[in-house]
């Protein structure tokens, strides 16, 4: 069996099959509001034909021209070209809706609350870890739980995940002295969304984090040992601190079972309050309300404060990576340091101007992309833009991007956020045995750890989207542009 097989795009016959797109620009395709009468703006699609193809044959067109009847939706609703069929909103859909009445729709930021990515650069080339790896990989994979419900080493009091909930990132660095002032610098939003409150999160939600600062998780998650396989853009390298033959690490995890709660309990909540301000929407998995409503402003602040919880997850991980390279290669006399090139969050719902207009972002499944006129860019990125990564999938590559000032006005400053899921998981093991899958990439030279071959198979490259056509098609249309790619060497999957 192939478990690495070329990408093949048949004609689609699908859900979407039907929805009329109209090529409006290159990579950027429409269906008008002429094509459903509760359309209040059109949906927009940023993708290559044989990517639309693939989009067809599940639900999410369908699932973008219902985002389209949001009450307070500015300009379109957008899929970005790894976008497929979610809970409500599709993966990799972008929606802006205007301030205060515009709705915020859990839907629309997801049940994994920031999930993320972090990249971290060593000053190792792959020459000097090589002979390391095997070691290194091993103790990332005792350090750092994965699996469904796995529990982590970091035990807060109640006191303490309040301030954590609330401050994020700050209050991890400042308290615990996991990691450095100098991180927040290249965290999204410094690692702490300002409107959190912790109030605004369940008891069960808590319980079901209390234990989760520091794991992985199942599903997509991972931790990868990366090497630069080729630099696209030399400028934006150097400002990022990378080159060619450097080794990474690659961080991607959210808000774990925290998250996943205040997800559960606004959406219960939110269907209940529509009738009340007289929402109707096409798919009750689009349950919304007002953001200036008081269920839109309790799901914010608990959103936010799950968005700070997923930041210290990643921070956590971050250290228990940096004390891995430390213990491993410090005694060989090689350097061990990791800096935080940027940490990107997706599924999240962020306040930003655009358009003139104060808006609530939904990216769901897409990722921030502020170009160098942005503020919020970090210093020593600003004559470049904000880095964006791109996961791939175990086997193949993952990117490093810099947002572009187009974005704004193209995407609300948005992009994609991985390769995309094209067959479910149940699928995906039908198709891949989790053993065979392990061994071919055993004799790619990657060392891997995942304690089921089940799960395993969930996340084989042929479930997912071809990434580099992904990439390709943010790169041309303008939103986000290549830096470089990054080959996998070693995988810790959740």
């Amino acid at each position: 069996m192939d478990v690495f097989p070329t990408t093949a795009t048949p004609a689609a016959v699908g859900p979407g099959a039907g929805i009329p797109l109209t090529q409006v620009a290159p990579y950027l395709h429409e269906v008008p509001t002429t094509f459903r009468a509760d359309m209040r703006v059109p949906a927009r699609v940023i993708a290559d034909e044989a990517l639309l193809q693939e989009m067809r044959r599940d639900h999410s067109l369908l699932q973008l021209v219902n985002v389209t009847t949001l009450p307070g939706i500015l300009g379109a609703a957008l899929g970005m070209p790894d976008m497929h069929e979610g809970y409500g909103f599709p993966v990799g859909g972008v929606a802006a809706t205007v301030l205060p009445d515009g709705v915020i729709s859990p839907g629309g930021i997801g049940f994994d609350i920031n999930c993320g990515v972090r990249l971290l650069a060593s000053e190792l080339t792959r020459g000097q870890v090589a002979e390391h790896l095997e070691v290194i990989v091993h103790e990332l994979s005792r350090s750092v739980p994965t699996g469904f419900g796995r529990g982590g080493r970091l035990h807060l009091s109640p006191e303490e995940m309040d301030q954590l909930l609330n401050e994020g990132v700050p209050f991890l660095v400042g308290a615990f002295g996991l990691g450095s002032v100098e991180d927040l610098a290249y965290l999204e939003s410094g690692g702490r969304l300002p409107g959190a409150s912790s109030g605004a999160v369940s008891v069960r939600a808590r319980q079901r984090g209390q234990d989760q600062l520091g794991t992985l998780g199942s599903g997509n998650h991972f931790l990868e040992v990366q090497v630069v396989d080729e630099v696209f853009d030399a400028r934006a390298a150097k400002a990022f601190g990378l080159f060619e033959g450097q080794v990474t690490v690659l961080i991607h995890t959210g808000s774990r079972g925290l998250g996943h709660q205040v997800c559960t309990d606004a959406v219960r909540v939110m269907d209940n309050a529509m009738q009340k301000y007289g929402i109707q929407v096409p798919d009750r998995q689009l349950a919304c309300t007002p953001f200036s409503s008081k269920e839109g402003a309790s799901y914010f602040a608990g959103m936010c404060a799950a968005a700070n919880f997923a930041f210290c997850n990643r921070q956590v991980i971050t250290q228990r990576a940096r004390d891995v390279f430390a213990r491993v290669l410090a005694g060989n006399g090689l350097p061990s340091r990791l800096r935080v090139v940027y940490d990107v969050a997706h599924n999240t719902a962020k306040l930003e101007t655009h358009r003139g207009r104060k808006v609530c972002v939904h990216r769901k499944g897409a990722t921030r992309a502020f170009g160098p006129s942005e503020e919020e860019v970090p210093a020593a990125y600003r004559e470049v833009g904000q880095p964006v990564f791109i996961p791939g999938t175990m086997g193949t590559a993952s990117f490093v991007l810099v947002g572009q000032d187009r974005a704004r006005e193209v995407s609300f400053s948005s992009t994609c956020h991985g390769a995309g899921r094209s067959l479910s998981r149940s699928a995906a093991k039908r198709r891949v045995a989790g053993h065979e899958l392990r061994h071919a990439m055993e004799k790619q030279g990657i060392v891997v750890r995942c304690a089921s071959n089940a799960e395993l198979a969930e996340e084989a490259p042929m479930a997912y989207k071809d990434v580099e056509r992904v990439v390709d098609a943010v790169h041309q249309v303008g939103i986000a542009g290549k830096v470089a790619r990054l080959r996998p060497l070693g995988v810790l999957k959740g």
